[in-house]
Parts: structure tokens; sequence; C-alpha cells
């Protein structure tokens, strides 16, 4: 069983827009609406790649039920915790160039007993798990180090997977983690530097290793994404596709990547899982969440080159 942990579900409001004129008259095109959180992908990416998944984490009162509906529809089982009020709201404009522009909301305060209550859940299910996923921002007022305090309640015997920046992603990393998956922008930022050759981007994945990490994912975007544990770099370029939406893409390449974890598959495998799994995702029209005959059908065509 694959858990994740989601501790700032949201709503995603996708706009459609020709070209996005700031100060200026825009016409919408298109608009959608989508129950998110990126621990949520990832637990209805890997139901939707055949794999067993788990979702905990926060939920809130007036408007939960709406999230509850999809993923008894996704077949994803589910325990929150939950909390007065409402679900975050972030809001998504794509231009005509699928250039995109987000607003994110903010969560709901979380009283210390739900921080409380959520820690002890993870380390039951944990136990029950063979990859934990913890991944997305936190709760208004929760300090960066509640990343590392559930870390350290996830079960010895089970794998464990970041999909964070900054702050968050070092304390989790400070505990130890299997596997990490930043895109190469959250690198740059979480590191405080600009990357710019290949050499400025490995070093920098390895300064991940030595603070904790197993392995480095890195996603590079429309360039494909690489796979390093300090000893064997891979890469894998992503197939030319037309791009619908960047937005879940993430979270379906860490899916695929606690898939192959759990299986206990060699770099080269997890690599190209997730490149699959990112590409099946941008290029899905109407969704964030991909089907598996696409999956299936853009990894046939990926090729892995060893870099190093």
């Amino acid at each position: 069983m694959i858990l994740t942990v989601c501790l700032s579900p949201c709503i995603d409001v996708t706009i459609e827009v020709d070209a996005l004129n700031v100060g200026k008259y825009n016409v919408l095109k298109n608009k959608s609406t989508t129950f998110a959180g990126k621990a949520l992908n990832v637990a209805i990416d890997v139901a939707r790649l055949g794999g067993n998944s788990y979702l905990t984490g926060f939920m809130y009162n007036e408007n939960g039920s709406e999230f509850e509906t999809l993923l008894d529809r996704e077949g994803v089982p589910f325990t929150f915790v939950w909390n007065r009020g409402r679900v975050r709201e972030n809001y998504k404009i794509i231009d005509g160039k699928s250039m995109l522009t987000e607003i994110n909301g903010v969560s709901e305060r979380v009283e210390e007993e739900k921080l409380i209550a959520l820690s002890s859940m993870v380390q039951n299910l944990s136990s029950r798990a063979s990859v934990t996923v913890i991944s997305g921002a936190l709760p208004k007022d929760v300090g960066h180090e509640y990343y590392g305090s559930l870390f350290r309640m996830v079960s010895p015997s089970c794998k464990k997977i970041v999909d964070a920046e900054g702050a968050r992603m070092f304390s989790a990393l400070d505990v130890g983690v299997d596997l990490v998956k930043p895109n190469l922008e959250e690198l740059k930022t979480s590191l405080g530097r600009e990357l710019n050759t290949q050499d400025e981007v490995l070093y920098g994945c390895r300064e991940l290793i030595e603070r904790g990490a197993k392995i480095v994912l890195l996603s590079l975007g429309k360039q494909g994404a690489l796979i390093t544990d300090g000893r064997e770099t891979h890469y894998c370029r992503s197939m030319n596709v037309a791009v619908n939406s960047t937005v879940g893409a993430g979270d379906a390449m860490v899916a695929a990547a606690a898939l192959q974890l759990e299986r206990g598959a060699e770099l080269p495998d997890i690599l190209r899982a997730g490149v699959a799994a990112g590409t099946a995702s941008v290029s899905t029209f109407g969704s964030m969440w991909f089907k598996r005959e696409k999956y299936e059908e853009i990894y046939e065509n990926l090729t892995i080159k060893r870099i190093e």
C-alpha cells in the first residue's frame, strides 16, 4: 500500500484565456473546478496505475464532502482529521501559450490537537504501508518543522518520499527520505542560487543527497527529468506532446515513482515511469488525472540515457 498524506487540500479553479493581459480586460475561454491537493493527486494517480493507495491528512467541515465523493468514485480509501472552516481555493490561469499563472489560497488554521492526531494516524497507517508520500503546502501558521515530525512517525519499514521545497523539504531531509522530487525551479529556490549548467544541476542534486535523500528525481519540465543517487545518474527526454495543462504533472511523476520504489525498481525504471506519468498528465485534456492506457503508450516510447 502507498500511503499519501495531504496536509493542505485545495479546490483548483482553472481559468483559460487566449492571452493574460495584466491590468487590462480579459475574456474567459474556459473554466473548470477540481478538488485536489498534491498528495490527493498522487493517491488517485497510483490507483489509476493499478496500485493500492490510501489517503490521509486534514480536511474541512464546510466543503470536505466533495472530496469524499471524488475519492469514492476513484476507488481510493481515506481517513481524515477533520477541522473547522473551508478548504482553500487556488486559481490557475492558463493562456494560449500554455503559460501557467497561479494564485494560491491559504489553508484555515489547524489546532494543535489536530496536528497530534494526524501524527498518530500517520504512525498507525504507515505500519501497513510500503511507501509513504508527504507533499504540498502546510496549513496556516504550521511551521515547516511539522514535515520532519511527520516523517519521524513513519514506520521504519516504510520507504519515504517527499515532494516539497525550501524549509519543508529540508525538514524532511533532516530525518532522511528514500526519494525527493523537486522540479528545477524548486531546486534553485531551495538552494538559493542559479543552476545554469548540467554540472551545476548535478551538484545541486548531490547536495540534497548529502542532506538526507537517497535518490533525487528532478523534473526538467518539457526537457524530461533526471535521476541520481550520487553514484549514477540517468536522463530521460520527454516525448513531444500537445500540452493541455501542467497542473498535477509533478504529482503524476511522484505516483509512478512511488509504485516503482514499492517494487524495488532500479533508477532507470523509476525515471522512465515518472516521465511517462508526467507526460501523460500534461497531455490529458480536461483532467489532471491521466488514463493508464496513455501512460503505457508513452512509457513504451521513452529511452533512458546514463550521463554519469
